[in-house]
């Protein structure tokens, strides 16, 4: 299970008393302020190097506190070893994901979702629908990953192609992806959380419910609203685009197999690893035998032989990829970066891990939740304190499993300590751990769904509503007292 496996590699959290709040918090500053800087200077080319290398600075700063703290260099560079090599699943993934996108363009797959999807989804449902379609993946397949991998990708082809918004349609889909990825018992985070608080995995999905579904009505209501307000000239065009579409694709329904097997590949807990490499070369496959010409014409070859069929597979699965129509909308859609195009987000990752390690080997995360955790006294002040820990790891670990699981053990016993079940912590980590960690462009998710649905994180942040509503609806919960369980002898029974 992975989430046995982020338990295990986060088991001793290092903790160093020489070392203050205010030495803690200085690389958290710095980063912040070079990041800001950086932002401003590079606006949206910011992380395409510099964010990287401006982590590595940030990194470099949490070592020199480090230092001057007697923490020695090797066990810095032994943290940052460790939490890099923890992204090793997370980075092969990515580039199973950048092959898969690759072959399920040439084999017509992704247009032939965009040739049905805007047969069907029109401005003015497209938003909500988004939501709901993604929820229901991410489920079944207890990964926003894969829902931003698989179904994301298209819906992102048909919010171009209609006009909509490509930053409102990736916060659409993220808010449902991630609503999945808390309700789903496959999901690893949502196994990881109940872990960590003491409590069992189907206890805390049912109390996770009193926060999460009020938070994903809010978020239906909102994209509804957007929806009514879109200018759907992007309609008139339609035809023309459905017409270019299949002046340079075979449409077939039968192509949907692919997508379907993966899914439900996933669903049958199938290692994503696997069930990206068989995506993969089922589409290579369906390439071949739908679109003979798409992959010929990508080696400049007249006809497909074996030679040309086989480049033009290699080319789409390793580089970028571009499919040449009579439409300008369509030039842009039908390209695809192949596993080279997720190099840049899996630097930004090993950068981020960098920091993520020092600060972790410094003591800097221990004594930064450690002070979250002294600064208040009442019941709704550690929820609090709980929520910031999360976000704040979030965005100073780079990782969405440290920000579970060092704020569950930091924060186990005080909750016991309130007289609080401990699915009130669990419950709290996912609200504020789980689904902030894609609104951080340097944490590993973030960095992960805009590479996947080539969205800017500060394109989409304004819009994954549900994402940034969690946490809000968790306080809100505990500042009215709502659903707050209180700890008693058949819950301790049953946690131990």
């Amino acid at each position: 299970m992975e989430d046995e496996k982020f338990i295990k590699d986060t088991e001793n959290i290092s903790e160093n008393k020489e070392l203050n709040i205010w030495e803690a918090l200085i690389p958290v500053f710095a980063l912040i302020g070079m990041l800001a800087y950086n932002v401003y200077v590079y606006g949206g080319d910011a992380l395409a190097g510099s964010n990287q290398f401006i982590l590595l600075m940030g990194g470099a700063v949490a070592a020199v506190i480090g230092m001057l703290n007697k923490v020695s260099f090797d066990d810095m560079i032994e943290e940052v070893a460790n939490n890099i090599k923890s992204t090793t699943g997370a980075i092969l993934i990515l580039l199973m994901v950048g092959s898969l996108a690759g072959t399920w363009l040439i084999s017509g797959i992704i247009p032939t979702m965009i040739y049905y999807g805007l047969q069907i989804l029109n401005p003015t449902i497209f938003l909500a629908a988004t939501v709901i379609i993604c929820a229901v993946i991410s489920v079944a397949t207890g990964s926003s990953w894969t829902t931003s991998a698989t179904v994301g990708i298209a819906l992102i082809g048909i919010a171009d192609a209609l006009g909509i918004s490509v930053g409102m349609t990736a916060g659409a889909i993220l808010s449902g992806a991630y609503f999945g990825d808390k309700m789903s018992p496959l999901s690893d985070t949502t196994n990881l959380a109940p872990a960590m608080a003491g409590t069992d995995l189907f206890t805390h999905i049912r109390y996770m419910a009193y926060t999460t579904v009020p938070t994903i009505i809010i978020t239906l209501i909102v994209f509804m609203i957007l929806g009514f307000t879109l200018d759907p000239t992007g309609t008139a065009d339609t035809s023309i685009i459905l017409n270019s579409i299949e002046s340079a694709f075979n449409i077939s329904g039968w192509l949907f197999l692919v997508p379907v097997l993966v899914i439900v590949l996933i669903i049958m807990k199938t290692s994503p690893l696997v069930a990206l490499l068989l995506g993969t070369l089922l589409g290579a496959i369906a390439a071949i035998i739908f679109q003979p010409g798409v992959v010929a014409a990508i080696t400049g070859a007249e006809t497909l032989t074996f030679e040309s069929g086989y480049r033009g597979l290699m080319d789409a699965i390793t580089v970028e990829t571009s499919i040449i129509t009579d439409n300008d909308q369509l030039n842009d859609l039908f390209s695809s970066g192949g596993m080279a195009g997720m190099l840049g987000t899996i630097w930004l990752i090993i950068c981020a891990m960098v920091f993520g390690g020092i600060m972790e080997a410094i003591g800097a995360l221990a004594t930064i939740s450690r002070a979250l955790l002294h600064l208040f006294h009442t019941t709704f002040g550690l929820f609090a304190s709980t929520v910031l820990s999360c976000i704040t790891l979030n965005a100073t670990a780079s990782d969405q499993y440290l920000a579970i699981v060092v704020p569950g053990k930091m924060f186990a016993k005080a909750y016991k300590d309130k007289n609080l079940a401990p699915e009130n912590l669990s419950r709290t980590l996912e609200d504020s751990g789980t689904v902030t960690s894609v609104l951080v462009p340097w944490n590993t998710c973030g960095a992960y769904h805009s590479g996947v649905l080539g969205v800017p994180v500060a394109s989409y942040f304004f819009y994954a509503i549900f994402n940034y509503l969690s946490p809000f609806m968790t306080l809100l919960f505990a500042a009215f007292n709502i659903k707050i369980r209180e700890l008693t002898s058949k819950t301790e029974t049953s946690v131990a």
